[in-house]
């Protein structure tokens, strides 16, 4: 089972770009998040999360077409590779999400972002952001405009949960690590 001491490794070969590290942070934290609310192995469901993008920075354009080969041969298991192809799917792999795993990664990869971007023009960052705020900036297509809300929305159907639910939960997970996300705010 990929543990995160292995997933941090791993990712570390292919991501030194900051902002793509704290991308992948984000997503580790909601990640963990969405796995107690399913009641599964949070460490295994971050260590998902934290390696999602592991092709990215330096295949941007061919994003996931780097991913399953170099895992597979690192002796990640195949159904970890196959939950991290997922979040591409419909977009650059057509591996469709199935398991409460694959569809929380799906759901939660575009809504960190919008998250990140609602903490970090508040004052007290994500320690006091609550879902109606968040809310009234995920309705507003341009703020975070690059953030595909349409995604999230699809894997929240997928999960079978609402928005406001799901945002509630990452929140939750990413809140106490505002200081290694950069989410403590404008006062800090």
């Amino acid at each position: 089972m990929l543990t995160l001491e292995r997933a941090r490794a791993l990712n570390d070969t292919m991501v030194t770009q900051e902002h793509l590290r704290i991308h992948a942070m984000n997503v580790s934290y909601a990640m963990g998040a969405m796995a107690r609310h399913f009641g599964e192995d949070v460490e295994h469901w971050e260590a998902i999360g934290l390696l999602h993008d592991y092709d990215y920075e330096k295949y941007p354009e061919e994003h996931l077409r780097h991913t399953e080969a170099p895992l597979l041969a690192a002796g990640v298991d195949p159904d970890e590779v196959r939950a991290i192809l997922s979040h591409g799917y419909g977009i650059c792999t057509d591996v469709e999400p199935v398991t409460n795993l694959e569809k929380s990664l799906f759901t939660v990869d575009e809504l960190t972002g919008i998250i990140q971007a609602c903490a970090r023009m508040r004052p007290k960052g994500i320690a006091d952001l609550e879902v109606k705020s968040f809310m009234k900036k995920f309705k507003d297509k341009k703020f975070a405009a690059k953030c595909d809300r349409a995604l999230v929305l699809k894997g929240c159907d997928m999960l079978g949960m609402d928005v406001r639910d799901v945002a509630a939960i990452c929140i939750e997970g990413m809140r106490p690590h505002a200081a290694e996300i950069g989410l403590l705010g404008t006062e800090a």
